[in-house]
């Protein structure tokens, strides 16, 4: 999970430096004609550039969903959780070091924008890539009942849980409830 998180976070740190050396604000350059671009903007906002007077408030989610994936990666034994938390890890961080070290000052610095695709309404860079990818992820996991040991949970009692436990698949007694 971490390695994943380092490599996303380098990536991310890397394109938005060759960015700001390489292109002014406000530039585009066709990449693939009309289909993509890069097209540099500081976003003070969050997606979209919405609630771009909030900087501060996206500077303190990105800290708490650092510490939340902290807190978790000793209980990570799944290869697809481990995936799917260091890309959010590593997409996070990445936006977070703009929001830290970036002007107009640290807390609310703005993130460095510049991929803009053709009929899509934001332009984005590799850390809101990986962010979304990763929840699209998260939401699959939690939908497939994958726990982050790997195991698929059902609602139904194993087969031969009347074996181990007879009690198992016999419903609560009122009072053990």
């Amino acid at each position: 999970m971490l390695g994943t998180a380092v490599v996303v976070w380098v990536a991310d740190f890397l394109s938005k430096e060759w960015v700001i050396a390489e292109m002014a604000e406000g530039e585009r350059r066709a990449v693939l004609g009309e289909l993509l671009q890069w097209h540099f903007v500081r976003n003070p906002g969050a997606a979209f550039s919405l609630a771009a007077g909030s900087t501060w408030i996206f500077t303190i989610l990105a800290g708490v969903v650092v510490v939340f994936i902290a807190t978790q990666l000793r209980r990570i034994r799944s290869p697809l959780w481990a995936a799917a938390f260091g890309g959010l890890l590593g997409g996070t961080v990445g936006n977070l070091t703009d929001r830290l070290t970036r002007e107009p000052g640290f807390f609310v610095g703005h993130v460095i924008d510049f991929i803009q695709v053709w009929g899509f309404p934001a332009i984005f860079n590799i850390a809101d890539i990986f962010i979304v990818s990763s929840m699209i992820g998260v939401v699959l996991l939690v939908l497939a009942n994958i726990g982050l040991d790997g195991v698929r949970r059902t609602d139904e009692p194993k087969a031969d849980a009347r074996e181990d436990d007879p009690d198992a698949t016999q419903p609560l007694d009122p009072d053990d409830r």
